[in-house]
């Protein structure tokens, strides 16, 4: 298999973890698994005559991702250093996957021994986050893709920059809702952050409704101005998902957050911080595949 169809498959793995992670916490199946690394004392699988019932298994199913994860990541890795196509950054950063794996499988064992304690929740889903963007770099790098030339530009640039800053800042604040909220992952563990879920969600709708306006500002800028077809498709995708995610978190907001709500909120939280990352990607490879006239020797410019 090549390195590229691995870097999609390691992606799709690091994002779906979200999801099966928000669905094991918002079914109170946190502590489906009481102990780690085993599922129940005696047992690293779950056992009939456990109490937890159903939320064992999906808790379980969680887990058992885990592995499949870890085997993408090793794989990616040992393709990636087989390679004689990518430099040695690339193959350093095929390395992060794996690394972050299996701080996650060590973080998890805390959050289970804490028994949920939302800090620790909150650092799990946020290092998930992170190991996203790595994983979209690292597909980006091995995909050698040509994107049509862009000369410089400020404004795409530091656009593409904010837009990157400040979805992982909704995303932060949106882990500040979730630690304020009911869905703790455990019915038996009510602890929470102590905020009012009211103003928190209120600030974190504010963020969301900020970065619309900066996403609706840039596709039209670059839609009427720079008129560069790839990256405008790529901010009218952010535009769609922005606004659907808005939609569906109002919705839950109002419903009293039911739990299938809360996943499909997360599946497209995860969409939309793959939205920011392809932007911000095709924004950097068009400029860096333009060309600066002001940057020629006076002989270039003088002779065109």
């Amino acid at each position: 298999m090549t390195l590229r169809r691995l870097a999609v498959m390691n992606l799709i793995a690091q994002s779906a973890i979200i999801v099966t992670g928000v669905t094991v916490r918002v079914t109170g199946s946190g502590l489906g698994c009481p102990t780690w690394p085993q599922c129940t004392p005696g047992s690293y699988v779950p056992t009939v005559h456990q109490a937890e019932t159903w939320h064992k298994y999906v808790e379980f199913g969680n887990r058992t991702l885990t592995f499949a994860l870890t085997a993408i990541a090793v794989a990616v890795l040992f393709a990636a250093w087989r390679s004689f196509e990518i430099d040695r950054r690339t193959r350093m950063l095929a390395a992060v996957p794996l690394l972050g794996t299996m701080v996650q499988a060590v973080l998890g064992g805390i959050t289970v021994l804490t028994e949920l304690h939302p800090g620790t929740v909150m650092a799990h889903f946020l290092i998930s986050v992170l190991l996203v963007a790595a994983s979209h770099a690292l597909l980006v790098r091995v995909s050698h893709r040509i994107v049509d030339p862009l000369k410089p530009n400020m404004m795409v640039d530091f656009g593409s920059r904010a837009l990157v800053v400040l979805g992982f800042i909704v995303i932060f604040l949106g882990t500040i809702v979730t630690g304020s909220g009911p869905h703790s992952g455990d019915a038996d563990q009510p602890a929470r952050l102590g905020f009012d879920p009211a103003l928190i969600a209120w600030i974190h709708a504010d963020a969301v409704w900020f970065i619309s306006g900066i996403s609706v500002s840039l596709w039209l800028y670059v839609r009427f101005v720079v008129q560069h077809r790839e990256l405008e498709s790529r901010l009218q995708f952010l535009v769609i998902i922005i606004a659907m995610q808005g939609a569906v978190g109002y919705v839950q907001y109002w419903t009293g957050l039911p739990w299938p709500l809360v996943v499909v909120h997360v599946a497209m939280a995860a969409l939309f911080w793959i939205a920011i990352l392809n932007v911000r990607a095709t924004g950097r490879a068009a400029l860096s595949a333009g060309t600066d006239l002001r940057r020629l020797p006076e002989t270039a410019t003088t002779n065109t």
